[in-house]
C-alpha cells in the first residue's frame, strides 16, 4: 500500500474516531497555500479543532525507535498553526469567540494485515 494511501485510511479512522467522540467533521484535507489541515471539527463544545492525523503501519506491540508522535515536529506545529489561523480569518462562522481553536494530534496505528487499528489522541498540543 502506498503511503498517500495509509495516510488517508488513517485520517478515516481519526474521524470515526472524532465522530463518535462527539465531533462534527467540517472539512478534510484543507489546503491554505502550501499548507495543509487533515481534520477540521468541531467539538462538543463547539471549540474549533484543528487535528493533526500521524498513520504507522506495522505491530502494535513492537518497540521502534520512532513514533509517530516524533513526527509532529516544531516545525510541523508552526506550519499547521499558520494554516489554522488562515482557515479561521476566512471561516469565521465556524469560530467561537468564548471557546477559541486548538490543535490536536491523532496517531493512527493500523496492523500489517489491515485488520486492526489503535487510535491515541492528544488535545492542544
Amino acid at each position: 500500500m502506498k503511503k498517500i494511501e495509509i495516510g488517508s485510511t488513517g485520517e478515516y479512522f481519526a474521524c470515526q474516531y472524532l465522530i463518535g467522540n462527539g465531533y462534527r467533521i467540517i472539512e478534510r484535507n484543507y489546503r491554505e497555500k502550501f499548507d495543509e489541515i487533515d481534520i477540521v471539527a468541531l467539538s462538543r463544545d463547539s471549540t474549533l479543532v484543528f487535528c493533526e492525523v500521524k498513520t504507522f503501519l506495522g505491530n502494535f506491540n513492537s518497540c521502534e525507535s520512532l513514533t509517530p508522535e516524533d513526527n509532529m515536529t516544531s516545525f510541523k506545529i508552526r506550519k499547521t498553526k499558520r494554516a489554522c489561523e488562515m482557515f479561521v480569518a476566512k471561516h469565521q462562522n465556524f469560530f467561537n469567540l468564548r471557546r477559541g481553536w486548538r490543535i490536536d494530534c491523532a496517531v493512527v496505528l493500523i496492523d500489517n494485515n489491515f485488520c486492526d487499528y489503535k487510535v491515541t489522541y492528544y488535545e492542544n498540543i
